[in-house]
């Protein structure tokens, strides 16, 4: 992004849209570094207005520190050069440079880092925080030469790393990849002395731009994909396995194909993380259960649901693996070495992202890797990620078994399901978490900043209840989350009403409102209902419960729901968080 681009980004915020504050904390002069996160910011919150206030100069350790009770503030960001932790490794910094100020500049690197690490982890949790390590070499303060590392130097480099590890640790605070960075913004491409000497703005304009960028990644990052679909042949692994037979198709180095191997281990490893990983191929079916028998292949069957298998178009497969998900399409990455079934996918399902396998292009490959990581990264595993493939599979069972009247209320009743609501659960970070990444069932699409979310649970009258479900299949964890305000004893108001896609079919969303209307005794509910492009399911829910199409803000009295609710046959468990 040029400077110009930025400042008018920046410009063209609405001046009346609520604001999104973050501090912006370094030890230098941030000027166009400011200037480019407002800019990146403000890209990925158009509905907001970005503002950005600074510490004092020469003072990041202080400006951290002073935010340790503040809730004031969306976000933070920390830009740490070496010349923060002593002015002596800055150029602007003065003091003797000779051996003997060495210990001296060990002994304030050490001090430094622990005020600052003490003061992150005093800012209130819900503020998330992302920081920059040095990305500027220190001041030729030691003896050695250019190339060789000194001990001192190596010793300041064990101190960062401990201070990094200290600080993930913290709910909410991410770090720059230094080693990503380094292939945005070469090392010797980044320091201006000019620039640093008489504006005190130590990096050049593209190093600002590309620092700021990341920055704003970490503070709002993009909602991570949430399924993959994969061909088989000459993708997961080399050779057409219907030609060749399954124990002639490989992935390994000895046959020049390692690149399909690890592919295989990136899907493992995604699978792990909770990633449903689906298979879209034209084949034949037996060969391919053959294929997936042998027990040398690195992603396991067990790992992929559904298999879809035929010589049908593949989108068609691919369409019946989002229905068996119930996922949005512009939630999936589909990947083949075909670019014409690609096409063919993309054409049928708008907004699914559509990646070529390169077979015989390893920096091609490379990329592909890294940017499918990129795709699906998430800063931290949940409890219920592990359990979404199996919750996937119970999903499809409950469809099938749910298709028709008699057979499907009887599955219900012999299911064994449990409710369990968990009242004032809004520092539970997964509760958020399903209220920004749900889409079908959304009551309005509304997206909440950790800071937002919590000042709105400090407002009188207002509740929040997470919702958790089991069944003799399982598990499915947190599904569903409810929040609103209570002001008479008639009236409920909701605000956000959101629930999982894996918990549909099973009546979680009756339970959810007879809950609430037994426990207030109400006899209302007022939605802050907003029809959007992908919360067809919750409309088709209000349909059927009210007998017409909702409106905005839409309301649902006791006596409508009774009406149509169906027999319920959880049990339910209420508690606090």
């Amino acid at each position: 992004m040029k400077i110009t681009e930025a400042l008018k980004t920046v410009q063209q915020a609405g001046v009346n849209a609520p604001p999104y504050r973050v501090v912006l904390a370094c030890a230098f002069t941030p000027l166009h570094l400011q200037t480019f996160l407002a800019a990146h910011l403000q890209q990925r919150l158009p509905d907001r207005r970005v503002t950005i206030t600074t510490g004092l100069y020469g003072d990041l350790a202080g400006t951290l520190d002073s935010l340790r009770s503040t809730n004031a503030i969306h976000a933070v960001a920390a830009a740490l050069e070496w010349s923060a932790l002593d002015p002596r490794l800055g150029y602007r910094g003065e003091g003797n440079w000779g051996p003997s100020a060495v210990a001296g500049i060990v002994s304030a690197v050490r001090m430094s880092l622990g005020r600052m690490a003490s003061a992150i982890e005093g800012i209130p949790p819900e503020v998330p925080v992302a920081v920059s390590l040095p990305t500027l070499p220190p001041t030729p303060v030691f003896h050695t030469p250019g190339g060789m590392a000194a001990e001192a130097e190596i010793e300041m480099e064990r101190m960062l790393l401990d201070f990094a590890a200290r600080l993930v640790r913290r709910q909410g605070c991410a770090l720059v990849n230094r080693a990503h960075l380094n292939e945005d913004s070469a090392p010797g491409t980044r320091y201006d002395l000019k620039s640093d000497l008489l504006t005190g703005l130590p990096y050049t304009l593209p190093h600002a731009d590309r620092l700021a960028a990341l920055l704003a990644r970490l503070l709002l990052p993009a909602p991570p994909k949430k399924g993959l679909i994969s061909d088989l042949d000459d993708t997961l692994w080399l050779g057409i396995v219907g030609e060749v037979g399954a124990d002639q198709i490989c992935w390994d180095l000895a046959s020049h194909s390692q690149l399909h191997g690890l592919y295989q281990q990136l899907l493992g490893a995604l699978a792990e993380e909770g990633v449903p990983i689906g298979i879209a191929s034209k084949n034949d079916p037996a060969v391919v259960k053959q294929a997936f028998e042998r027990d040398d292949l690195r992603l396991g069957a067990g790992n992929v649901f559904p298999v879809e298998v035929s010589w049908n178009a593949k989108s068609g497969a691919v369409g019946r693996i989002l229905q068996a998900w119930n996922i949005g399409a512009d939630s999936v990455v589909f990947v083949d070495d075909s670019p014409m079934e690609l096409a063919e996918v993309a054409a049928a399902h708008p907004g699914i992202e559509c990646i070529l396998f390169p077979k015989d292009d390893y920096a091609a490959g490379y990329a592909m890797l890294r940017r499918l990581r990129d795709l699906f990264g998430k800063p931290r595993i949940a409890e219920e990620d592990a359990i979404r493939l199996e919750s996937i599979r119970q999903g499809a069972t409950f469809q099938e078994a749910t298709a028709d009247g008699e057979a499907s209320e009887l599955f219900l009743e012999q299911a064994g399901a449990v409710v369990t609501v968990e009242w004032n659960a809004a520092g539970d970070p997964r509760v958020l978490e399903l209220v920004n990444k749900t889409n079908q069932f959304n009551l309005n699409g509304v997206r909440h900043t950790a800071a937002d979310w919590k000042d709105q649970h400090l407002q009188p009258g207002v509740w929040l209840a997470a919702v958790s479900y089991l069944d003799k299949f399982g598990p499915l964890g947190k599904v569903a989350v409810i929040h609103g305000r209570y002001k008479d004893n008639s009236a409920l108001y909701i605000d956000t009403w959101v629930m999982s896609c894996r918990a549909f079919s099973r009546r979680i969303e009756h339970q959810c409102l007879k809950i609430l209307f037994d426990r207030y005794e109400a006899q209302q509910i007022v939605f802050d209902f907003t029809p959007t492009p992908r919360n067809g399911p919750l409309q088709d829910f209000f349909a059927t419960i009210a007998g017409s199409q909702p409106g905005v803000g839409f309301t649902l009295t006791r006596a409508q729901f009774e009406e149509s609710c169906p027999p319920l046959y959880h049990r339910v468990n209420e508690g606090s968080a």
